[in-house]
């Protein structure tokens, strides 16, 4: 019982290791960048897999020839071969050129300068969200980054407080955000849809916390989602007049900026918070209910948040809860 147990445990894990089609996978590419770093991956393992065959086959036929056997006494010992020691030692090096050429390639590609007709986005690394900029459009954003398919997109990597690593598994490798360097990498996405990305550098208490929702999609809907980026924010109703008078004078506005309301500039951009599918850099859904549980402890759904309680009552909560997800 406990060998059928053991043996379906194990062949749960590695059919979990096989996911492939997922928001989160490095062998299921939407880029450029990634499609040329998963070739040099596909090489390494072709390579691996010839060489284990070969082992393993060697390995076979050595234990097949030089078994013991009832009377046949000790095998012939050979002291040193040349021709044997030769190649053990320059086959190992063609493997090695063989994979390197291809590697430096790549490196090479994937550090060249900015590709013409670039959309620049500058990434922020804060702990623990993220922050994206479109200079050349005006928009200031978080935690959720659209990208136009078929359009070279150049980041520029800051960080604004300690290390970091952005990494969008589908899109290509990671690269660091690091305090007082301008890092950059550039990559064309070439398939729609909607991934995840993850810092992959620890930066603290909530780095596991620290994602971010990617949204590929076409250049008409994206330069859509640019329009009503650019465009102000609506005018309150009922409750959410009440919850920005409440946000108003809360201390919110010191860190936040809601265009026309707040200027503040080391939290998140609020400006068209409702329009976002996701809280928390990406671990809650952007949802009334979830919204009111942040604004009320936002230490208890992320531990080491920078954002302090501010004091609202359930009541007050609710309403500036309300307050931000018209804001769309």
């Amino acid at each position: 019982m406990k060998v059928r147990s053991a043996a379906l445990l194990l062949t749960v894990t590695v059919l979990g290791g096989c996911a492939y089609d997922t928001p989160m996978s490095t062998v299921s590419t939407q880029s450029d960048f990634g499609r040329a770093i998963l070739g040099v991956y596909a090489l390494i393992t072709w390579i691996c897999a010839v060489i284990a065959v070969i082992v393993f086959a060697l390995l076979a036929w050595v234990l097949s020839r030089y078994r013991d056997r009832p009377g046949a006494g000790l095998p012939r010992q050979i002291r040193g071969h040349t021709l044997l020691e030769l190649s053990w030692t320059i086959a190992p090096a063609l493997v090695l050129l063989v994979i390197a050429i291809p590697t430096i390639q790549v490196i090479f590609r994937t550090q060249s300068q900015t590709p013409p007709g670039a959309l620049e986005v500058t990434v922020r690394g804060w702990q623990w969200w993220w922050e994206f900029r479109y200079p050349s459009l005006g928009i200031v954003t978080a935690n959720e980054l659209y990208l136009p398919v078929g359009q070279p997109v150049a980041f520029r990597l800051e960080g604004p407080d300690v290390i970091h690593s952005f990494w969008i598994p589908r899109m290509g490798g990671k690269r660091d955000v690091v305090p007082g360097r301008l890092n950059q990498v550039s990559f064309t996405p070439d398939e729609a849809g909607d991934l995840w990305g993850q810092c992959a550098e620890f930066c603290g208490a909530s780095h596991a916390n620290m994602r971010m929702r990617v949204v590929a999609v076409s250049r008409p809907e994206f330069e859509r989602w640019a329009a009503q980026q650019k465009a102000a924010p609506p005018e309150p109703t009922e409750a959410a007049a009440e919850g920005r008078a409440i946000y108003a004078k809360s201390a919110c506005v010191g860190c936040h900026t809601i265009r026309g309301v707040s200027a503040g500039v080391i939290a998140p951009d609020l400006t068209h918070f409702g329009s976002r599918k996701t809280l928390a850099a990406g671990i809650r859904p952007n949802t009334l209910e979830s919204v009111t549980a942040w604004l009320l402890d936002p230490q208890g759904l992320k531990p080491g948040v920078k954002m302090p309680a501010v004091g609202l009552t359930p009541a007050e909560a609710k309403s500036v809860a309300a307050y931000l997800l018209s804001l769309k």
